[in-house]
């Protein structure tokens, strides 16, 4: 299809634009649910899960520390930003963990690099040329539904060989019922658009509110509906942006926070039974500075923070082989040192979730990664 044809296809309300945060699907014949939600812009780990006990936290980071007394107290030495509120309550109900001091095998601070290792599975940047996640899918059974993709690009994490749906609600006003019939009508008889079309309508019929506004809860409601549907798809990948705070980072952040905690809620309520047999995990590319700047935020670091929740997430915990946030102890004396491979941890994770195989994951996702130490425990068993 021409470039001609794909934006008057798009242009007739199908729910198809572009929109943030942009989510990503792919069907699979599992009854298990997996989402990832990547943090574009290296988010600020300390920030978000705060290591208030350690004594260099709040020297480093001055009027940024994070207040302990408006924290969400998690153990003795890590509390949760204000702003994850509900994220806090899942914390305490068991349906959420963290895990910090995590980091891809890239150490250094670009961000499309950066995310291109997170994405690829890889150990340097442009060194696999097909996402993890697409990979992931060819150890599933085999999809049940072809799928495709309204947008010009798809995020790296799912790119490869096996296909998978893009979708984005439209800003579009909604199309009419009538004017959608009239479409079908027109299409019926068009080899080349017929059946991009009914896909595009099924993609459109999976949604129960496709005219959801773009406020965080409604996209998690969104994102809810089409994988709480039985014959739905069972993988997804959220996109959110915004995360590189280098400058009014206090404001920011709790802005970036709240939202995903909202998203987070949402997908959880949305889901319904669903919701226990569903694993998040959140991650960015790098994290930041332990130091603050001189204006009010922080710049590209390493060591980070990852969330994982779900239903039977084996949650209520912290996970942290904890470096320490000395002078002698930061990474290239300014960062958070990764204790933590990322890699291992997205493979432990999805090995526990899907009953596979710990080394085929890692040979299949992570061909590269040379530190295979799964992680135990995520998963309630």
């Amino acid at each position: 299809m021409n470039r001609r044809d794909f934006l008057r296809l798009t242009s007739l309300g199908a729910g198809v634009l572009f929109a943030s945060p942009f989510l990503t699907l792919a069907n699979a014949d599992t009854d298990r649910r997996f989402i990832f939600i990547i943090q574009r812009g290296a988010a600020d780990g300390l920030n978000t899960v705060i290591p208030y006990a350690d004594p260099d936290y709040a020297k480093l980071r001055g009027s940024l520390a994070i207040d302990v007394s408006k924290a969400i107290k998690l153990n003795g030495m890590f509390a949760l930003h204000p702003a994850l509120a509900q994220t806090g309550r899942m914390y305490a109900s068991g349906q959420a963990l963290f895990v910090h001091a995590v980091a891809s095998p890239y150490r250094d601070r670009s961000h499309f690099d950066g995310q291109n290792v997170l994405e690829t599975g890889g150990t340097v940047p442009y060194q696999i040329k097909d996402g993890w996640m697409n990979r992931f899918l060819s150890l599933l059974p085999k999809s049940q539904n072809d799928a495709i993709a309204f947008a010009s690009t798809v995020p790296m994490a799912l790119r490869g060989a096996n296909e998978v749906t893009s979708y984005a609600p439209s800003a579009l006003p909604q199309a009419s019922d009538d004017l959608l019939m009239r479409v079908t009508q027109l299409y019926a008889q068009d080899e080349q658009l017929h059946g991009l079309w009914n896909a595009a309508m099924d993609a459109k019929n999976m949604s129960d509110d496709a005219s959801a506004k773009q406020d965080p809860a409604s996209f998690g409601k969104l994102a809810a509906s089409f994988l709480s549907k039985t014959d739905g798809p069972r993988i997804a990948m959220i996109e959110t942006g915004g995360w590189d705070t280098h400058t009014g980072e206090e404001a920011r952040l709790d802005r970036q926070l709240r939202s995903l905690d909202d998203m987070l809620a949402a997908i959880r309520d949305g889901l319904g039974q669903v919701w226990s047999r569903t694993t998040i995990i959140v991650a960015t590319e790098f994290g930041r500075t332990a130091a603050a700047n001189g204006t009010g935020g922080t710049d590209h670091g390493t060591g980070a923070a990852s969330l994982i929740l779900g239903g039977d997430v084996n949650g209520g915990k912290v996970i942290a082989d904890w470096p320490g946030l000395s002078n002698s102890s930061l990474y290239e004396g300014r960062d958070l040192k990764p204790t933590t491979s990322l890699d291992n941890l997205i493979a432990s994770l999805i090995a526990a979730s899907f009953n596979i195989d710990p080394d085929k994951i890692n040979r299949t996702l992570f061909p590269e990664n040379t530190r295979k130490n799964a992680i135990s425990g995520l998963i309630r068993t």
